[in-house]
């Protein structure tokens, strides 16, 4: 895999040039600054990994040191045999010993609009005080602990002290239904729980304590809830289980001894739907999880010291574990976090913010973009943005055009884009473009992270033709991959190891250009039969939202008896745009001038938002089930706004459960 300076054309966006190298003046100061460094870091981490990760290991703090590299017997893989070390102590101790103590740790607002700022040295009392208090209501090493909390820095706090511990935690993210606690709860067997009086989202409190009583109805195994007071609401306390924690915790009680663990001792347990309905328990451990967070946070967000990182993510997710706590954490960064919704009181909160307190990088999702795109340019341009350099997409596919503007009107055209790929199941970024090094390409990728062997394959296994789709795989262990799921090993191997014998599946599309760039082109079951044609609904949804007028898109298909499937579109308008017969006419002609007649939508629904995760996905299965089944099955507690899917259901003219 090459990343050449003279790159390839690549489609051009809007008009413009499809290629943007990386501005000079931050590739002079950059961790990584040229693409010829790239390439030697990435082919030493594939050709001599013993002498990679043995020099890049030390970005740990160690107890003991690892002797062996890797154990590898698919699929179980052990990193760092004989290596001991504490995530919190890496993430907080180690700060102690010179200026960070002093520095910024976290940087909190909360939705009404107070601020906090924790730095490392009261970080690590307050999570010394949590340790000790769940130590003394009798959590040990390998006990499992529900962490049910707000985007307060107690969530932070709850971990690394879980971590301290060595008790593995599961968050659960604070937009779940009391029946989704539950499962989770009951499938990693926690005996601890800590929770909140509540949480602001919208201007209103979020009932969290609620959920938790009417989840822990007729479940016995939870002996105690701890209450962190958030919003000072009265919420129903059982005199045996539930405590305050401000109550119980002691103020002397600041000094907690680290105990070093095992490599691969458990770190935490994060649980992610399934079609089903049915929630997976992902386990990742300790020393490889952190190092590959630790890595991908240096090097691909090119943190400094001065630097303030806001990652939008909830902690809730991986992306929260990774890049809101542990990453940024373990190299002494400074982490912003936001507890309300990006668009309270009005939609320019996220700007606001990055004026108020300068934060200097943004790492937020695609579909966050295009809301913003959708309220208008006005709401971004009179703020000063000034303070940030680099700018960051996870969680799908960015589309060409909300690259582009995020880009232009953010970024200000003068910030490097670091577009993400990576899953709950890898545990940090596995393809994405270094800023000081890397030309990126709209809509890509890009280029492997060290020590990532991915490669696109057929039905069979065999190497597609370049520039084909086909399924992304990576055929090497690496340090952050999950372990397992928890409690179901045959699921793992299953899931994950058995379609494409011998490599990891991610379970998503990609093609690869001529310059090894990865063009992710979304999951495979979002892949369609057209008229015999495979048709990837990410790149039909792309064309779409390249209109004009249009901001969001999501496509599903529906069966067709002459074409196999045919494709139904849900298309969110521009603000001050308005739907009529003749838009959608025009939004069928132009999406079969981008891609061609076989992929002109069969059906064009306009929708005034579109069922969305908090973490900023939108939930296609729900529009296909609505689309096919004219019901909705399975677990839907993930949702945003439940109520999109009834007025969805009005646009398509079929009722819901």
């Amino acid at each position: 895999m090459t990343a050449d300076t003279h790159l390839s054309e690549a489609p051009s966006v809007n008009g413009k040039e499809g290629i943007f190298p990386p501005p000079r003046t931050f590739s002079s100061h950059a961790h990584i600054g040229n693409v010829d460094e790239y390439r030697r870091l990435y082919r030493e981490s594939i050709e001599s990994p013993e002498t990679f990760w043995g020099r890049m290991s030390a970005e740990l703090d160690w107890a003991d040191p690892w002797k062996e590299l890797l154990a590898w017997e698919l699929p179980d893989a052990r990193w760092f045999l004989g290596g001991k070390l504490n995530a919190s102590y890496n993430c907080l101790d180690r700060h102690l010993m010179g200026p960070r103590r002093n520095k910024a740790a976290i940087v909190w607002e909360g939705e009404p609009g107070e601020v906090r700022t924790l730095t490392y040295q009261q970080l690590h009392w307050e999570v010394c005080r949590w340790a000790n208090l769940l130590a003394r209501n009798g959590v040990a090493a390998g006990d499992r602990v529900v962490i049910y909390l707000p985007m307060i820095p107690e969530a932070a706090i709850a971990m690394l002290a879980c971590a301290r511990l060595g008790a593995p935690h599961s968050v659960v993210f604070g937009g779940f239904s009391s029946k989704a606690l539950r499962d989770r709860l009951v499938d990693c067997g926690a005996r601890i729980l800590i929770t909140a009086d509540g949480g602001y989202r919208r201007g209103k409190i979020i009932p969290l304590k609620e959920r938790v009583n009417e989840a822990l109805e007729g479940v016995s195994q939870i002996e105690r809830v701890l209450v962190v007071r958030r919003t000072g609401k009265p919420v129903p306390m059982q005199a045996e289980r539930d405590r305050w924690i401000e109550e119980e915790i002691q103020e002397d009680d600041a000094g907690c001894k680290v105990t070093p663990f095992e490599s691969e001792h458990p770190l935490f347990i994060l649980y992610t739907s399934g079609t089903t309905g049915r929630p997976k328990g992902i386990l990742h451990t300790t020393a490889g999880y952190l190092l590959g967070c630790a890595l991908t946070t240096k090097y691909l967000f090119d943190i400094k010291e001065e630097d303030l990182f806001w990652c939008t993510a909830d902690v809730g997710w991986v992306t929260g574990h990774s890049y809101v706590v542990y990453g940024p954490l373990a190299i002494g960064a400074s982490v912003f976090l936001y507890e309300g919704a990006p668009d309270f009181p009005r939609p320019d909160r996220f700007w606001r913010m990055i004026e108020r307190h300068r934060i200097t990088i943004l790492y937020t999702a695609p579909t966050a973009i295009r809301a913003f795109m959708r309220f208008g340019e006005e709401w971004v341009e009179p703020r000063d943005l000034s303070s940030l350099r680099l700018l960051g997409s996870v969680g799908e596919p960015i589309n060409p055009e909300a690259w582009l503007w995020y880009h232009e009107k953010v970024g200000r055209g003068r910030c490097p884009i670091v577009d993400t790929w990576w899953q709950t199941e890898t545990g940090s970024a596995m393809i994405a473009p270094l800023p000081g090094a890397t030309a990126c390409k709209p809509g890509s990728a890009s280029l492997p992270f060290f020590g990532v062997d991915p490669a696109i394959v057929d039905d069979q296994g065999a190497p597609a033709l370049p520039g084909r789709q086909g399924k992304l795989v990576i055929r090497r262990p690496w340090p952050s991959m999950l372990r397992g799921i928890y409690g179901d090993p045959e699921g793992f191997r299953k899931t994950y190891w058995s379609q494409i014998p011998g490599v990891y599946f991610t379970g998503d599309g990609a093609r690869q250009d001529k310059d090894g760039y990865f063009w992710i082109t979304g999951r495979i079951d979002d892949v369609l039969n057209v008229s015999g044609h495979r048709i990837g609904t990410a790149e039909v949804e792309s064309a779409l939202v390249s209109h004009p007028k249009v901001a969001e898109a999501a496509v599903v298909g529906e069966p067709d008896p002459e074409k196999g499937e045919a494709l139904v579109a849900f298309v969110t308008l521009r603000q001050g745009e308005a739907a009529s017969e003749s838009l959608k006419d025009d939004l069928r002609l132009h999406v079969e001038k981008q891609i061609g007649s076989i992929v002109r939508p069969k059906e064009i629904l306009f929708a005034s938002s579109l069922p969305k995760t908090r973490s900023g996905k939108i939930m296609r299965r729900l529009l296909k089930e609505l689309v096919r089944n004219g019901q909705i099955e399975g677990d839907t507690t993930t949702l945003e706004d439940p109520s999109t899917i009834a007025a969805l259901a009005k646009e398509v003219g079929q009722p819901t459960e």
